[in-house]
């Protein structure tokens, strides 16, 4: 069927009034010597969130699926009594998911040290990726969004605030995690007898920063039917955001900091105290792909270009390192654009041919089972959970999906009702692109049916 669309592709298409040029798909048998449905599918397009496959892909077999990022703390000084009388250090090498209760755990170990009082600075050492110079705001214009967060060596909490809102008899709650001292919230909501199901376009937020402060303004309306709902803002430079979780959890265990927050590197007569350990790769991009997290996604290419090609690690060498992999294997994608390795990008391509090419060598992969495990379940977990809920489909199909304004993307393995798996990817890049929903559900399903 090379060329044409199957019926009910064709059908879903039309009803939503989108072109059959609009959109490119890949669809073959694992086994099978050719695509059973090959439509426009050497195209070179934007495959957004879709592209995260090619970067936790080439992760697992460059780094390995037990690699572990460290996360080091340094002393500057000497420790008498609990007592340093110098500077702290810590030293980032890209970690993705250091989280605040990692933090935590390092901070308490620290602590057991005997170390309590810091009669100087918290140096920041970020030098293991090359400095970011891009604005997070040039996507979208929505430089506070979490998703836009920038890369570093060290990343705390995703450097992401969470702002929880819910309806309370007569008013609007605003909650933050973690609740910093740094941030302020003027909270002006008013609740709302709106449907729930657009309740970010009745709400809007400013932000203003003064020092150190961070004073975050909500105007607008919540539905009171939507329960609780979160916004995820990044609020501060990942230096300024370490600190101030430092600092709070530093106190919380007992401890104290006289100043402030610098960068620097690591010097020669720094005494290491304390190594934290992420979770091995194949967990970390579990979250990744399950949830489409762009800048645990960037963190994992600035690895790979850091681990295998130099330091620091930048953007370029991470995409060099994954063209050189490919070509290793003998796949040879001259379309292929990688600017961050997330998707969240107005330049990054790949066609559904390519990609499709791609997840079928990965089936033959010794780390098949760990990139499959990482993608959403059909109509059970992460992005896909609300696809096919009533199809028998369900759990049947591991599939990434893509979605930017005027880009949509699913790509994945479908397990048929015969028990034969296939690789399917259905790409579109059209103004139109977000109504192709249904006409990738019906391409779903016709392959979950084939005879």
């Amino acid at each position: 069927m090379h060329g044409q669309l199957p019926p009910p592709v064709r059908q879903a298409l039309k009803q939503e009034a989108v072109p059959q040029d609009a959109v490119s798909i890949y669809v073959r048998q694992l086994g099978a010597d050719s695509a059973a449905v090959s439509h426009h599918a050497g195209r070179s397009l934007n495959p957004a969130s879709a592209m995260k496959l090619v970067t936790t892909y080439a992760a697992l077999e460059l780094l390995g699926p037990a690699y572990r990022w460290r996360t080091e703390i340094y002393r500057e000084g000497d420790m008498v009594d609990g007592v340093l009388t110098g500077n702290l250090l810590i030293k980032g090498y890209g970690n993705p998911e250091l989280m605040q209760q990692d933090i935590w755990r390092m901070l308490n170990e620290l602590r057991q040290t005997g170390l309590r009082e810091i009669r100087g600075d918290l140096l920041i050492d970020n030098s293991y990726f090359a400095p970011e110079s891009v604005d997070p705001g040039l996507f979208d214009n929505e430089p506070y969004r979490a998703y836009n967060a920038q890369s570093s060596a060290l990343v705390s909490n995703l450097n992401s605030t969470s702002f929880k809102f819910s309806g309370n008899g007569d008013a609007v709650w605003v909650q933050t995690s973690p609740e910093l001292p740094e941030i302020r919230v003027v909270n002006q909501l008013t609740l709302s007898d709106a449907a729930c199901n657009d309740w970010r376009s009745g709400l809007v937020y400013e932000v203003q920063h003064a020092g150190n402060q961070a004073t975050v303004t909500f105007t607008g309306s919540y539905p009171m039917s939507c329960g609780e709902k979160y916004l995820d803002l990044s609020l501060f430079s990942h230096p300024a955001y370490t600190y101030f979780l430092f600092r709070q959890i530093w106190q919380q265990l007992g401890g104290s900091i006289t100043g402030g927050f610098r960068l620097a590197q690591v010097s020669p007569v720094a005494v290491r105290l304390v190594e934290h350990q992420s979770e091995p790769l194949a967990e970390v991009i579990r979250r990744i792909n399950k949830y489409s997290n762009n800048l645990m996604t960037r963190q994992l290419l600035l690895t790979i270009a850091a681990d295998r090609v130099g330091l620091p690690g930048n953007e370029m060498n991470g995409f060099a390192a994954i063209r050189n992999w490919l070509t290793g294997k003998g796949m040879h994608f001259p379309e292929l654009v990688i600017e961050n390795g997330a998707g969240l990008s107005r330049i990054e391509r790949i066609s559904a041919e390519h990609l499709g090419e791609l997840l079928v060598q990965a089936y033959s992969s010794p780390v098949m089972p760990e990139l499959m495990s990482s993608l959403p379940v059909l109509a059970v977990d992460g992005t896909a959970m609300r696809r096919l809920t009533e199809s028998p489909m369900q759990g049947r199909a591991h599939l990434k999906t893509g979605s930017l304004n005027g880009v949509s993307s699913i790509a994945g393995y479908v397990l048929d009702q015969q028990g034969r798996r296939w690789v399917v990817v259905f790409m579109a890049n059209h103004e139109q692109a977000g109504a192709t929903r249904p006409a990738q559900d019906a391409m779903l399903d016709w392959v979950y049916h084939r005879r």
